[in-house]
C-alpha cells in the first residue's frame, strides 16, 4: 500500500476563546486538552480516505446561531469555543430564551434561581457551582448578567440584563428615555451585515423575536465606555436619530448595561425615516445608495411642501 506523507497544521487557540482567571472546573479544562489533543491526531493522520468514507457531519447542532437546538443536554456553542465560552452561551440562551421550554420558572423581571440553573440538564455534569458562575458574569465583557442574592435564606438569584424574546418578561429596570440628553454618549447606532441592510434601508430596524431593538452607544474599543449593544462583526452601522423618533412617538430605554433598546412602533420597527445615517464598517464612509435615497426624499419634501405653499396650488 502506498504511503502519503503526513500533513502538520498549525494549530492556535480557537476563533473567539478568550480566557481569564477563573477557577473553572477541572473537568471542563480537561475536556478542552482532549478535544485539542484528538484534533491534533486526526490533522496528522496520513490514511487516505476509502470509497466508503462518510463526510464529517457538524458537531454544532441545530437551533440556530451558535449550534444547540433548545432541547436535549447539550451545551450552546461551537466546538471551537473554549467550555469557558460554551458554558457562557448555554447560561444566556436559558435567561434570554429558553427558561420556559427548560422548565425553569423565570420572574417577570427576568430573575431566575441559580439553583435551578446549575441543575439544568444543559449546565448539570459541567462541575459548575456558584462560585463558576460568579466567575463567568464577573468575566464577561459585555456586562449581560445580573447576579445578586436578594433573599434572608441566601437564596441566588440571576438574570440577563436584555435581550430576552419570551414574552412574559416586562421589568427589567430600564431607564425611560425622553431626550437625546438621557444617552450618555448622545449616540444610538445598530450594527447589522450588507445581507441584512437589503431589507432594513426599505422597512426598518425590526425587533424580529426580542421584546426589544437593540442600540449601542457607539462603537465598542479600548477608548470607549462602550461595553454592549453590538457584533464586532457588524459591516453596516445604522445611525438613529433619536430626537426625531421620539417626536414622533417611539419610546427608548436605557438597560443597566448601557444598552439603548426600544419597542419601535406598532409594528415593532424604527422605520427609515428615523435613521439618521448608515455607515460602511470596512470604508469608515456614508453608504452612497442610502444617501442618494435619503436625498431624494428630502427633495421631493421639499418641493411638496413648496406647491403647498405656491399660489398656484391653491
Amino acid at each position: 500500500m502506498a504511503l502519503t506523507r503526513p500533513t502538520l497544521l498549525h494549530l492556535t487557540r480557537p476563533h473567539r476563546t478568550r480566557l481569564c482567571s477563573l477557577h473553572l472546573p477541572a473537568n471542563i479544562t480537561r475536556t478542552y486538552s482532549n478535544i485539542l489533543r484528538s484534533r491534533t491526531l486526526t490533522y496528522m493522520s496520513a490514511e487516505a480516505p476509502t470509497s466508503n468514507s462518510q463526510p464529517r457531519k457538524s458537531r454544532g447542532g441545530g437551533g440556530g446561531r451558535g449550534g444547540g437546538g433548545g432541547g436535549g443536554a447539550k451545551m450552546r456553542g461551537l466546538p471551537t469555543d473554549s467550555p469557558q465560552v460554551r458554558l457562557s452561551k448555554t447560561l444566556s440562551w436559558i435567561l434570554r430564551h429558553g427558561a420556559a421550554s427548560q422548565g425553569i420558572a423565570i420572574r417577570a423581571d427576568g430573575y431566575v434561581k441559580v439553583a435551578d440553573i446549575l441543575t439544568n440538564p444543559k449546565v448539570k455534569g459541567q462541575g459548575l457551582d456558584l462560585e463558576g458562575l460568579k466567575g463567568i458574569v464577573e468575566c464577561d465583557a459585555k456586562k449581560r448578567y445580573d447576579l445578586r442574592c436578594e433573599d434572608e435564606n441566601g437564596e441566588w438569584w440571576i438574570r440577563a440584563n436584555q435581550g430576552h424574546s419570551m414574552k412574559d418578561i416586562a421589568d427589567l429596570e430600564t431607564t425611560p428615555i425622553t431626550s437625546v440628553a438621557d444617552i450618555p454618549s448622545g449616540i444610538a447606532v445598530h450594527g447589522t451585515s450588507h445581507k441584512a441592510w437589503k431589507l432594513i434601508e426599505k422597512e426598518g430596524l425590526s425587533k424580529m423575536t426580542r421584546n426589544h431593538i437593540h442600540l449601542a452607544q457607539g462603537l465598542a474599543g479600548p477608548d470607549s465606555a462602550v461595553i454592549s449593544g453590538m457584533r464586532k462583526s457588524s459591516q453596516v452601522l445604522v445611525y438613529i436619530d433619536v430626537a426625531k423618533a421620539l417626536e414622533a412617538g417611539v419610546k427608548f430605554e436605557l438597560s443597566s448595561n448601557g444598552v439603548v433598546l426600544s419597542k419601535g412602533d406598532d409594528a415593532g420597527f424604527i422605520r427609515p425615516v428615523f435613521f439618521d445615517k448608515v455607515v460602511d464598517v470596512k470604508t469608515g464612509k456614508e453608504v452612497e445608495a442610502w444617501m442618494a435615497v435619503e436625498g431624494a426624499e428630502k427633495l421631493d419634501a421639499e418641493s411638496a411642501a413648496g406647491e403647498a405653499e405656491s399660489p398656484q396650488a391653491l
